[in-house]
């Protein structure tokens, strides 16, 4: 079996969670405060948040900026769940602009004719580790007097005209699945240079107590998004050994880049652009056309019947049952964004990937197509 993903654990992660079991503070110990101060530090960020996923995050970040119920926010409708999650949560209405076909993010063109009198941000995601197009986003935001909001959780070490990504929106959140560049197992990471904004997050994450309150005294109505130190710990130690994880994926996807184009040049696979550095997360490729919808579904089926992990990655989100029956949405309302999602297919990436799993994997793929 050639997984789909796999985490990359070493012998200093184990040893730094066992000394985190051994000491007895399994929550709210300098583990937590030692990962959120690096990670501040590596994105460039005044403040840092340890939280318990990415979805907490974008949550905390929805609640803490006020949004309810007669907002508007901006956003991709090719996406994971969670960035449209946590707008619903705070009652507000995610609103959709299509996607640019070649990068996969929002397209900057398409946000300015869904702002409204309602629209209070706009949520940009950096789909499969590249950044969203932050200087026009960010224009956009000035001139309609918007509030950016940065789902970064795919885009780890990620660059966008030198500076990283995570350090553009009022705030910023990544995800540690164990899927992603780092794992914590669960986890996630909140970033903001606004000292109110995180003084709140603060208080939410914890239950809604404030920093000079006691255990037991709660100021605000808040949720338990605390990150425990066992985590925390395991984070640490990855966020330290990144250089040499992101050296390594981008070396596999680089293969993978030769091997597509020399023997399925059908296939669009996922480059850098201008200005702007992926960070390897996942190896997406976009089947030919022929091959969307059924045909890519049966190539899908065939590599696993061959032991190779597979997904359709992403499903176009305004499609999604629960989306379609709260928005409204049908097919043809974002062509662009259905037409990658019913051609999108990840294929295994990840440390442990040989170069006799990637023929592997191409071999098969070259078979079924032929």
């Amino acid at each position: 079996m050639i997984k789909l993903a796999n985490p990359d654990i070493t012998r200093r992660e184990i040893d730094a969670v066992v000394k985190v079991l051994k000491s007895g503070t399994l929550s709210l110990g300098p583990e937590v405060i030692k990962f959120e101060r690096a990670f501040a530090k590596y994105i460039g960020r005044q403040h840092a948040l340890a939280v318990s996923s990415g979805t907490a995050g974008l949550h905390l970040i929805t609640r803490a900026l006020g949004l309810k119920k007669g907002d508007e926010v901006i956003t991709s409708p090719y996406s994971f769940a969670a960035s449209v999650n946590c707008i619903l949560y705070q009652g507000a209405k995610p609103v959709f602009a299509d996607i640019d076909p070649r990068t996969l993010n929002i397209d900057p063109k398409k946000i300015e004719a869904r702002i409204t009198s309602r629209t209070r941000a706009i949520l940009a995601v950096d789909v499969f580790g590249l950044p969203a197009d932050y200087q026009k986003i960010q224009t956009l935001c000035k001139k309609h007097r918007l509030m950016l909001i940065e789902d970064s959780c795919e885009a780890l070490g990620a660059v966008y005209h030198k500076k990283r990504a995570g350090s553009f929106g009022i705030a910023s959140v990544f995800g540690f699945y164990p899927n992603k560049q780092i794992t914590t197992g669960e986890g996630g990471m909140v970033l903001t240079d606004d000292d109110r904004l995180y003084d709140m997050m603060s208080s939410l994450r914890n239950q809604g107590r404030h920093s000079m309150g006691g255990w037991l005294a709660h100021h605000d109505l808040g949720y338990n998004y605390r990150m425990p130190d066992i985590n925390a710990a395991l984070g640490s130690v990855q966020l330290a050994r990144l250089p040499g994880i992101l050296a390594r994926r981008k070396k596999i996807a680089q293969n993978y880049q030769k091997l597509f184009a020399r023997r399925l040049p059908e296939f669009t696979v996922l480059k850098d652009f201008p200005g702007m550095t992926r960070s390897w997360f996942v190896f997406a490729v976009l089947v030919p056309t022929r091959l969307k919808g059924l045909g890519r579904d049966r190539l899908i089926k065939r590599l696993q019947e061959q032991g190779i992990g597979c997904a359709h990655y992403f499903p176009a989100l305004h499609l999604q049952p629960y989306l379609v029956k709260e928005l409204k949405h049908q097919r043809g309302d974002f062509p662009l964004t259905e037409d990658v999602a019913d051609r999108s297919l990840a294929i295994p990436f990840h440390h442990l990937l040989t170069l006799r799993d990637q023929e592997r994997v191409i071999r098969t793929m070259e078979q079924f197509v032929n």
